[in-house]
């Protein structure tokens, strides 16, 4: 049954192929002019009344011209450490400084480390600064990387979220002593 099918199916795409070639070699395809010239087609149309066939002219009938749409304008190219980025850098740097001070006075306190990432380096003084040290480095490096990429959008994004989630951390920190 399937073989039935794709015998069929062949035909006809075949049969179509055959009839588009068809038109095309007899004149019937679209042509488009070139700008700048105006041309006009003549258009006849033919009545059949029994016994005889009349043409019946038609007015000229103007060609469409298709110019091409402009582009948009590419985004203006800006320089990886504009005065933009230094500050979101300069902030997140200052937050994760501050991040790491609060979080060591809260474990050396008794508290606990709610980040499971971070729970792996608060064992000491030493992994707790590679953690956040990491994180602003990875901060820039990410941001470089959709700076190079073109998302300049994700550039600026990167660094907002970092803000915000070190935020959250330090004012929780804060709260909780």
């Amino acid at each position: 049954m399937p073989r039935k099918w794709v015998c069929s199916f062949l035909t006809s795409a075949a049969t179509i192929i055959v009839a588009v070639l068809g038109l095309a070699d007899t004149g019937m395809a679209q042509q488009m002019a070139p700008m700048g010239q105006q041309e006009t087609s003549q258009v006849t149309l033919a009545l059949l009344q029994p016994g005889e066939i009349q043409p019946i002219p038609v007015a000229p009938v103007p060609m469409v011209k298709f110019a091409p749409a402009p582009l948009p304008d590419a985004p203006q190219e800006h320089r990886f450490w504009d005065r933009e980025n230094t500050f979101l850098f300069t902030a997140n740097a200052a937050l994760a400084a501050t991040d790491f001070a609060v979080t060591r006075d809260n474990l050396r306190n008794g508290g606990r480390e709610l980040d499971p990432v971070t729970r792996l380096f608060s064992g000491s003084t030493a992994g707790l600064s590679v953690n956040f040290a990491g994180e602003a480095i990875g901060v820039v490096g990410l941001s470089y990387f959709f700076h190079k990429t073109g998302h300049h959008k994700l550039e600026r994004t990167v660094s907002m979220l970092n803000l915000g989630s070190s935020a959250a951390a330090v004012s929780f920190g804060l709260a909780h002593r």
